[in-house]
């Protein structure tokens, strides 16, 4: 297989994780990424929450969690305290109401310092897969070596402006 289109796959790989990892860091919008893998007590099996449950958002603050079977409410509230997120949560016969309070200035910063130890820790994967190709592509003949390296650093450098996109994205979503 080509190198190029090995390591064009390899950075779409890495482009999605780092979406999933900054759809879980909290904003200060609500977002049921933040707790629909949260494993709940059902039936004696651990489910994820968007397995039991609808989950919905109700601006400007607050994720709505209706479970279809009403019995299994307590053991919602129990799991998601134990999964530390910080939310306000709010029990009652139809389902549960999580409130997402405001970021501090202080939180906000750690967060930020996060996606960017997130982002960097993936430019750091994607130089590794790009200098396994380099080596590759230096045995190549002399005339295609010069071709394939040039291609090679465009497809890294868009890689690291999907990165920074990525990174800039959330980063004003948290300063909203």
């Amino acid at each position: 297989m080509d190198p190029l289109k090995e390591i064009s796959a390899k950075m779409d790989e890495i482009v999605s994780f780092v979406k999933n990892e900054f759809s879980g860091i909290r904003s200060n919008r609500p977002t049921t990424k933040l707790i629909e893998n949260i494993k709940v007590n059902y039936m004696g099996a651990d489910a994820p929450l968007n397995h039991i449950a609808t989950l919905g958002i109700n601006p400007p603050r607050d994720i709505v969690i209706s479970p279809w079977d009403k019995g299994i409410i307590p053991a919602i509230t129990k799991a998601i305290e134990e999964a530390g997120l910080g939310l306000g949560i709010t029990a009652d016969s139809s389902g549960v109401r999580l409130t997402m309070p405001e970021l501090s200035k202080e939180r906000k910063e750690e967060l930020v310092k996060l996606i960017r130890s997130i982002a960097e820790e993936n430019r750091i994967k994607m130089r590794s897969v790009r200098d396994k190709t380099v080596k590759e592509i230096n045995a190549y003949p002399e005339d295609q070596k010069f071709k394939a390296k040039n291609d090679l650093q465009k497809l890294v450098d868009a890689f690291n402006d999907r990165i920074d996109n990525l990174v800039e994205e959330k980063t004003s979503e948290l300063k909203a």
